[in-house]
């Protein structure tokens, strides 16, 4: 009952009258009144509080209540336009004079461009407009073009951090590893406006993951305009590649609709060794994979405007994939003298499939002119995916002599997982702090089937004991609140707080086996910034964080990668929980210093074992770690000449782990650095080359120790038609050398090396068509069920 008390609290409007006036003014051309130009106000911290658009005449009214905003213009063709303004009463600004963005140079043609990179209070702004090998590519790839973000082996990282969960419009996609990967790249870079690197994530996100916040910021269509982009690729390594993506946005008057559809399809091979030192000699692997790239995905989304107070949308997106794999695995078996004494040959075939679809339906309306504005989300989400591999595995001599099967079986795996959350959020602005808070539920049903068949005698035969069905339920509550305050001109204050109760059951039908696990946690979050100067700023924050495990990572039972090799999963796996703090300093924009701690507790991760007496592999996941991470990290943007703009950034970073379980091994760690480099070079009005190079060195950190990773891209943009359409040719990963390798741990005294090449090496050719009106602005929409979906396998 108190813990009730509380929430009903937490969530209790706060009424506080406060007066609002008028901020107007008029935009113009040096000829001209300019129709149709945006207009954002934005509070102290960055975030954007309200905008409109200019009128015929280029006239312009918004009501805010008294304090200190930024008002920002922008329309195409012309240079944007900032100011700081102090609303203290009705303020007419004039005249607003935008000038022509195209400035003549003696051989090259420089346009105006926003800032690759904007420092924000909470958050990190990438604008890969400016950088060309995104042309023609995919959500992932422009991820990995963000600094201080990398992509490597299925999983995002923000350096320093961990592993990162993704938005789309501030709405959080429920997939992880291989699923969030295919999701991310059958979406267009060229529709993305930019991306939020948000290190620690404020109240209102939910406090799941450790690893910050990644939010892509999709463009949409003006006002009384339409817009249509189609993009067609192809890429070409071993195999190739083809995808083409179409996006159409319209906007009229009260009513505004768009589609995108995007397929995807070809192959692509992956390459994989993993290297067992046993006491009776050395277990190598070799494994070639032909996978298939082959999605499709698709999205509608409406919105209309019952009156300047009210409006009302929903959006379904579905996403299909068919990542079917024939792999031929090769495993070695030398003795101490290293001679090979016999290998084995297994061959195998997947046919596998997944599919998602997201509904969500919203409503939002301003309850007064003070701007405070109540939204309403119902959201549905549901993912099933369906795994059926067949393999056969033959033993043979060294000198070649087939001996027998080792081992033939079918393993097949599947799993439906539904959920449904609802959720309100309140922007309560006051005359005193800018105060938000809201609620969610949230319910999702997971049901995983696992089931294998002995087919060593030729006849498939059910084998009940390494099968099995799990069910899974998990309730979640959650409420926040969160208050923001500019205390005077150099500091700004944000403080929050969250509060999760979560219910959950897992139940092995084959076991008979119940795990409960119940648990109510509080996360607090704290934000201060210090504007010592023009070109000076602090900031220093705080956050508590949750990780909880995926769902099909619960499942007891095992599935076979090889005939010696398999991987389980652990009903009870615990969530971890984690402490970030980061201080940053940011220098006239152009040099950013960060400086983090991260400090988890229950860490949970990938367990790669072995047992010394069958010569087998085992792939496990458990709570066995806990670890201090610290970081420092430099950005710098420079322009060392007028056609040639560089992003430039180190990082530092180490750790301190400790093993909370016995799993006969020993933690070390070592100092890893991160450099990249992305240039941009003008080479004439519509011709660019990009030129990025990164290179991360090899650390140790806990139980593996991981080898070098590099990459060096060489990009070409050739726009045509008034910029209509555009060419890009890229050249990914010249040396091959970008992928994950030699991946060692120690464990119960065996030693074991894993790489995987994933075929980052190919060539793009790319080419995008824009017709309609090219005027862009961004609105953001979130989805309600933010958490479930990333677990979502």
């Amino acid at each position: 009952m108190k813990k009730l008390h509380v929430l009903i609290f937490l969530v209790l409007p706060l009424f506080c009258l406060a007066q609002s006036f008028q901020l107007k003014g008029k935009i113009s051309s040096e000829k001209s009144p300019l129709e149709w130009a945006d207009i954002s106000i934005s509070n102290s911290e960055g975030k954007i509080i309200d905008g409109t658009t200019s009128k015929q005449d280029g006239s312009f009214e918004i009501n805010l209540k008294k304090g200190n905003y930024k008002i920002a213009v922008s329309l195409l063709g012309f240079t944007d336009f900032e100011k700081e303004v102090s609303v203290e009463k009705d303020t007419d600004l004039g005249i607003i004079m935008m000038k022509e963005s195209e400035t003549q140079l003696v051989e090259v043609v420089v346009q105006s461009k926003k800032k690759t990179i904007e420092q924000k209070t909470d958050r990190l702004v990438y604008n890969l407009e400016n950088n060309v090998t995104n042309v023609g590519g995919d959500a992932l790839s422009a991820i990995n073009t963000a600094p201080g973000v990398v992509v490597q082996n299925n999983t995002i990282n923000i350096l320093g951090k961990g592993t990162s969960r993704v938005m789309i419009d501030g709405r959080i996609i429920e997939l992880t590893g291989e699923e969030l990967n295919n999701f991310l790249k059958s979406i267009s870079a060229s529709d993305i406006k930019n991306i939020e690197i948000i290190s620690n994530p404020p109240a209102k996100y939910e406090a799941d993951g450790t690893g910050g916040l990644i939010n892509i910021v999709m463009k949409k269509g003006a006002r009384d305009s339409w817009k249509n982009t189609t993009t067609a690729s192809y890429d070409q390594n071993k195999y190739g590649v083809f995808t083409l993506r179409d996006n159409f946005f319209y906007n009229k008057n009260k009513f505004r609709f768009s589609a995108s559809i995007n397929g995807k399809t070809g192959y692509k091979n992956v390459d994989e060794v993993s290297d067992a030192y046993f006491e009776d000699g050395l277990s190598n692997l070799n494994a070639s994979t032909k996978l298939k790239n082959e999605s499709l995905s698709g999205k509608l989304a409406f919105d209309y405007d019952f009156s300047e107070k009210t409006s009302a949308g929903f959006q379904i997106l579905n996403d299909r994939t068919n990542p079917d794999f024939q792999s031929d695995i090769v495993v070695n078996k030398y003795n101490t003298e290293n001679q090979l004494q016999h290998y084995i040959v297994n061959n195998s075939f997947a046919d596998r499939e997944s599919r998602n679809q997201t509904y969500n339906a919203h409503l939002i309306t301003k309850l007064d002119p003070l701007n405070r504005k109540l939204s309403f989300d119902v959201d549905y989400f549901n993912y099933n995916s369906k795994f059926d591999r067949e393999f056969i595995a033959n033993n043979y001599l060294a000198d070649g002599t087939f001996v027998d099967v080792n081992q033939a079986g079918r393993n097949i795996s599947n799993q439906d997982i539904d959920n449904v959350s609802f959720k309100a959020d309140m922007e309560h602005p006051l005359e005193t702090l800018n105060l938000s808070y809201g609620a969610k539920v949230s319910f999702t049903n997971s049901i995983s089937d696992v089931l294998y068949y002995d087919s060593i005698t030729g006849t498939p035969v059910l084998d009940p004991s390494q099968s099995n069905r799990f069910k899974y339920t998990e309730n979640n509550q959650a409420t926040y609140i969160n208050g923001d305050k500019k205390i005077n001109e150099k500091w700004n204050l944000q403080l929050g707080l969250r509060l999760e109760n979560t219910q959950t059951n897992g139940f092995s039908e084959t076991l008979n086996q119940e795990t409960v696990n119940n648990y109510f946690k509080l996360f607090p979050t704290v934000f201060a910034s210090y504007k010592k100067n023009e070109n000076n700023s602090f900031s220093l924050n705080y956050g508590k964080r949750i990780n909880r495990p995926r769902f099909d990572l619960l499942n007891p039972f095992r599935i076979y990668i090889s005939s010696n090799s398999y991987s389980e999963g652990n009903p009870f796996l615990k969530p971890s929980f984690s402490d970030n703090f980061e201080f940053a300093h940011s220098y006239k924009e152009i040099l950013r210093t960060s400086v983090s701690l991260n400090i988890i507790t229950d860490g949970y991760g990938v367990l790669f074992t072995s047992n010394p007496e069958t010569n087998t592999q085992i792939i496990t996941r458990d709570n066995y770690f806990k670890s201090v991470n610290y970081s420092i990290g430099e950005n710098y943007s420079a322009s060392f000449a007028k056609w040639w703009q560089s992003e430039n950034s180190v990082y530092f970073l180490g750790a301190k782990t400790e093993f909370i379980k016995d799993i006969n091994a020993t933690p070390s760690n070592s100092l890893q650095v991160d450099f990249s480099t992305n240039n941009t070079f003008v080479l004439g009005k519509n011709t660019k080359l990009q030129i990025d190079f990164s290179y991360t060195t090899p650390y140790k950190s806990g139980l593996y120790e991981i080898g070098y990773a590099s990459s060096f891209d060489i990009g070409f943009k050739q726009d045509l038609f008034d910029k209509t359409m555009q060419i890009a040719f890229l050249a990914n990963d010249i040396f091959n050398t970008s992928y994950l390798k030699d991946f060692t741990s120690v464990v119960n005294g065996v030693k074991q090396v894993y790489s995987n090449n994933e075929g980052n090496r190919f060539v793009r050719l790319s080419v995008v068509y824009n017709f309609g009106n090219k005027k862009i602005n961004v609105k953001e929409r979130n989805f309600g069920n933010q958490d479930e979906r990333k677990r979502a396998n």
